[in-house]
C-alpha cells in the first residue's frame, strides 16, 4: 500500500515529499496519531530522530506511509500517516470552503424608483448567494454638494436589506463616491 502512492503523481504530493521521495538521511519522527508502539507514546509524540531508512521501514510494517510534514526543520520532520487518505480528507474539506466575493452596485443620488428597485433586487440575490455587495454611490459635476442626497439614498438601502444583511462599513465619502459594504446574515 505505501509503495502504491510514490507513482500517483498529485499537485500536493509533488510539494509534499512521500515515502523514498524524502531526500534527508535523518528525520525526526513524529507519532501524531498514536499508530507506533500501540499508541504509548500518546498523541503528538516525538518518537526520536532516526535513519530514513529505520523510519521507512515502521512504515512498511504498518502498512502507511512515510511524509514530511516539515522539510525546513534540522532535522526534517516526518509523521506515518496513510497519504491518500489525507489527500482526499484536504479535497473534501478545499470543496466544501465558499470563496465569498465581493459584488458592487453603482448608484447615482438621482437614481430613479424603478432602477433603484432593479439593483435592490440584484443586491438581496448576490446576498442571499452569500457574496458581500460594496454599495456606492457617485456624484457627478455639482452633485457633491448635496452630499445628504446620497446619505440618505444608502440608509433606505441600509432599511430595505434589513432582513438579508449586515452592514460592515457604515456610508463613508470617498472621493467623489460614497461607498457601505453589506455582507450576509449567517
Amino acid at each position: 500500500m505505501w509503495r502504491d502512492t510514490i507513482n500517483s503523481t498529485t499537485k500536493k504530493q509533488q510539494r509534499t515529499r512521500v515515502n523514498d521521495q524524502i531526500t534527508a538521511l535523518m528525520v525526526r519522527l513524529v507519532d501524531s496519531e498514536g499508530v507506533l508502539e500501540g499508541g504509548a507514546l500518546g498523541p503528538g509524540s516525538h518518537a526520536g530522530i532516526m535513519s530514513k531508512r529505520d523510519a521507512l521501514k515502521k512504515a512498511e510494517i504498518l502498512g502507511l506511509d512515510l511524509v514530511e510534514v516539515s522539510p525546513n526543520a534540522d532535522p526534517p520532520v516526518v509523521k506515518i500517516m496513510d497519504f491518500k487518505k489525507f489527500l482526499f480528507d484536504e479535497k473534501k474539506t478545499k470543496k466544501k470552503q465558499k470563496i465569498q466575493k465581493i459584488k458592487e452596485i453603482k448608484l447615482r443620488p438621482v437614481t430613479d424608483e424603478g432602477d433603484y428597485k432593479v439593483k435592490l433586487r440584484n443586491l438581496i440575490g448576490f446576498l442571499e448567494h452569500g457574496d458581500k455587495v460594496k454599495v456606492t454611490v457617485r456624484f457627478k459635476g455639482r452633485e457633491i454638494t448635496h452630499k445628504e442626497l446620497g446619505m440618505r439614498l444608502l440608509d433606505r438601502v441600509k432599511i430595505d436589506i434589513a432582513n438579508d444583511g449586515v452592514i460592515d462599513q457604515e456610508p463613508k465619502l470617498e472621493g467623489r463616491q460614497m461607498v457601505m459594504l453589506i455582507s450576509p446574515k449567517k
